[in-house]
């Protein structure tokens, strides 16, 4: 029977929790209820709050002293963070699900991402309709809208929390079924080593070519949306993990939305972890002529005399300037010398983009000098310089990156061939 762990309030959430569990129970698999609440609870569980404040290296008493809402949170989170890792580790966990507001996300996102990728989670959220990257944490979370506030039991909301159990025991089952105890998302032993690559849509043909000259040399190709998610908390996450045999990072547009304010910033820790775990990466400037921002009315006032053009009617891309360009430039640089393991950095002389190359709207080759003469002046003699003659998505740029990275890998390639 499989075993769902149901993470909850049960002081202010308890009959919705209790619901969940019932209908879990249902539909064949066993509840198994750990509550994160600070006040007294509606029912009993399996894992009380006193144990998860303990986790913590804390108590309810000094949590309910101390009143303030976010340490509560924060410390709850981290004590079932320890318990889930606990639960996974004994084999007494196959998925995970919570009823919650926002703080009820914020801690269940928090101590959910101590569990692998893979092992389905699932967060039945009143804000869930918003911006949920902060709950992610490069975890493959699932997250239902709870349309109305989780305050009671009513037709809607049994309708929507029955759901959630459908939702969260199937998963289970499937999960369950295809995985071998223990693992993550890092390759098995009958699995090729994998080497993550980056994408955007105006990179696209690059990761395509890309993928393709992974693959003809016995490797994994896993393609992550450099989004600002898709760098900051997976593909980083997972680097760190050591899931990655390598990294092709052919697109790092990300960095520019983080200089000037998109709204695809990866963060400072975008382009830290191939190089902190010396995990041997070969890096271009793929989109990095471009910010990412919203919808076209409304961008703010000091970005609407740039060059922009509308992506969808959500996304308007903005080409960075030279000044920008320079910047950008060294901050690639710097990040790249601080690599432990081989590096190396492709520049596409003639576009970095789908949009940059000649005739196309960004094309600036006042930005692209700044850009490359940045990246020249303050890249250390440990990181391989090359520079091609071509645009990024000319099929033979992303050939010639593959191949360095697979330079780098001759013991694996060896055995996996």
């Amino acid at each position: 029977m499989r075993t769902v762990v149901v993470l909850g309030t049960l002081d202010t959430k308890g009959a919705e929790h209790r619901h969940l569990a019932a209908t879990i129970r249902r539909l064949g698999a066993q509840p198994l209820l750990i509550d994160v609440g600070v006040g007294a609870p509606a029912l009993d569980a399996d894992v009380d709050n006193v144990a998860v404040a303990a986790a913590a290296g804390s108590t309810i008493a000094e949590l309910v002293a101390r009143g303030e809402r976010g340490h509560a949170v924060d410390t709850m989170a981290r004590g079932a963070a320890v318990v889930l890792a606990q639960l996974w580790g004994e084999g007494r966990l196959d998925a995970a699900v919570t009823l919650g507001g926002g703080g009820g996300t914020t801690l269940a996102g928090a101590a959910f991402a101590v569990l692998p990728v893979g092992v389905p989670t699932l967060i039945v959220s009143t804000v869930a309709a918003g911006d949920m990257r902060p709950h992610v944490h490069g975890r493959d979370v699932t997250f239902t809208y709870a349309v109305l506030d989780i305050a009671g039991l009513n037709p809607v909301t049994r309708r929507i929390v029955d759901n959630a159990a459908g939702a969260i025991v199937g998963m289970a089952d499937i999960a369950a079924a295809s995985r071998d105890p223990g693992t993550d998302a890092s390759p098995t032993a009958t699995e090729r080593p994998m080497v993550a690559i980056t994408s955007f849509g105006v990179t696209t043909p690059a990761v395509d070519a890309a993928r393709r000259a992974v693959a003809s040399n016995s490797l994994e190709p896993v393609v992550f949306h450099a989004v600002g998610a898709g760098g900051e908390s997976s593909l980083e996450a997972l680097t760190r993990a050591g899931a990655f045999a390598g990294v092709l990072d052919i697109t790092t547009t990300e960095l520019a939305d983080d200089l000037v304010g998109g709204v695809m910033s990866a963060g400072p820790q975008r382009l830290t972890a191939a190089a902190d775990t010396a995990t041997p990466q070969v890096v271009s400037v793929g989109a990095i002529d471009i910010v990412n921002l919203g919808p076209l009315d409304r961008i703010a006032a000091h970005h609407r005399d740039r060059l922009l053009v509308a992506h969808n009617s959500q996304m308007t891309l903005m080409r960075t300037t030279a000044d920008e360009s320079a910047e950008l430039g060294k901050r690639l640089a710097h990040k790249l010398n601080r690599a432990r393991g081989p590096v190396a950095l492709y520049l596409p002389l003639v576009g970095t983009s789908s949009l940059s190359v000649p005739g196309g709207p960004f094309h600036d080759p006042i930005a692209d000098a700044a850009l490359f003469g940045a990246i020249r002046t303050h890249l250390h003699e440990n990181v391989r310089l090359v520079e091609l003659d071509l645009d990024v998505n000319d099929p033979r740029f992303a050939t010639a990156m593959v191949n360095e990275l697979i330079s780098y890998l001759p013991a694996i390639t060896k055995e996996t061939s």
